[in-house]
């Protein structure tokens, strides 16, 4: 199980997420956490049962060091813990993680937590499907009014988050989704500062974090990840996680998740934490992959646009990108001459990529955003987002990227 007092000392990330939280004392001396699939868990003393229910119904703030007795897997569960644990030191600034089952239930209790009827959420577009579909279907009918401002535009994102009433939350995904275009987590965190109440500021950190972008030390308030993509890397699993600067947050959150119900269980858990200590090796090779693929797509001539940070030619945006991230990642996508009917073509003529949504796996995939994974958006929202009929999404793996760029060549050849 968690020891809340081991991680004192601080070492580096690659060991920190192999160690920091557990202890083999606590789990029978098993070298790497074992799965604890109990639903309930025994109290040491009546007193310790009802300073766990304090604790977990926000009344009193755990001691530091404190070993918290577990109450109900509903609330949380050692495999929880031990995941949250190992979520910190991948994450620069964080104090804390939760987990829950997926990642739109990870967005789900950000926004329900912050949000209240009359609030404004301001988020940037494109938006992912999803999250785009949680704001209009479900929470703009209870009263949170969604506001719009392009992805990179700083000055209109300033000039909203200044005078949008009742602001509660900023909301950035960036890289967007799916035309890669990024916005300055910096600069919105200082207009956000600048407001009073300030509003909350969160980044949809899926695409680069947690080894090429990191929000928090930006100045951001909280990450939302799905996890199902880069942190568990195989395409086996769905997981969300959100990381936070405070304490009071993650409380918030988990408080949320309990009543929702939406933990990620004990098995996905004891998975997906197997899977952190190789997501920089694995995120390092998919974003060698793509740059070197994308540099020999940029000239083809049935692109009308590559979309990829290495290939920006914007100056605000290579700005943007050279000033917050590492590295650009393993997503790119491409613009086909001819619409819809080229892009596809070109997904039927794929050998080793997989015509799939999701994003982040060991394998190559490649979508249609606009008739997939955006779909729910009208067509002046698409145009708008820049989602043209013939853009293609594509999520480098880490097969061979000769293979790779052989394959899309010939595709890009056929159509």
């Amino acid at each position: 199980m968690k020891d809340r007092g081991a991680g004192k000392e601080r070492w580096r990330v690659e060991t920190e997420v192999l160690t920091r939280g557990f202890d083999p004392k606590l789990s029978v001396g098993s070298a790497r956490p074992a799965v604890f699939r109990s639903s309930t868990y025994v109290f040491s003393s009546p007193e310790a049962a009802e300073r766990s229910f304090a604790i977990a119904l926000g009344k009193i703030r755990p001691m530091d060091g404190e070993n918290v007795e577990l109450i109900y897997s509903r609330l949380s569960h050692p495999n929880a813990e031990i995941l949250e644990d190992h979520m910190v030191p991948l994450e620069r600034d964080a104090s804390g993680a939760a987990v829950f089952n997926t990642g739109m239930a990870a967005i789900s209790a950000l926004f329900l937590t912050v949000c209240r009827p009359g609030d404004a959420l301001l988020h940037t577009v494109p938006l992912y499907g999803g999250t785009h579909h949680l704001l209009h279907q479900l929470l703009e009918p209870y009263g949170v009014r969604p506001v719009a401002v392009p992805a990179g535009d700083g000055d209109a994102l300033d000039q909203a988050i200044a005078q949008t009433e009742r602001l509660a939350l900023v909301f950035l995904e960036t890289p967007a989704n799916p035309t890669l275009r990024m916005t300055d987590i910096a600069r919105a965190a200082r207009s956000a500062a600048q407001r009073s109440p300030r509003p909350l500021l969160a980044v949809d950190n899926t695409f680069l974090g947690p080894v090429f972008q990191h929000p928090l030390a930006l100045g951001a308030d909280a990450c939302v990840y799905s996890a199902t993509k880069y942190l568990a890397g195989f395409s086996d699993m769905l997981g969300g996680v959100v990381t936070a600067a405070q304490d009071e947050l993650l409380a918030s959150l988990r408080g949320t998740r309990s009543i929702l119900g939406d933990i990620l269980q004990p098995d996905e858990s004891w998975l997906l934490d197997s899977r952190l200590a190789t997501v920089a090796l694995r995120m390092n090779r998919q974003s060698k992959n793509a740059r070197r693929i994308t540099a020999g797509l940029a000239d083809h001539p049935r692109l009308a646009r590559l979309h990829y940070p290495d290939q920006f030619t914007d100056p605000e945006q290579r700005r943007i990108y050279e000033s917050q991230c590492d590295y650009p990642g393993g997503i790119f996508s491409i613009e086909l001459d001819g619409g819809k009917t080229a892009a596809f073509e070109f997904l039927r003529r794929l050998r080793i990529t997989r015509n799939a949504v999701s994003l982040g796996g060991v394998e190559s995939l490649a979508c249609h955003p606009a008739t997939t994974t955006h779909s729910e958006m009208n067509d002046a929202e698409l145009s708008a987002a820049g989602v043209t009929p013939g853009l293609v999404r594509i999520s480098v793996g880490i097969e061979d990227w000769r293979d790779l760029l052989a394959d899309y060549r010939q595709a890009l050849d056929s159509v």
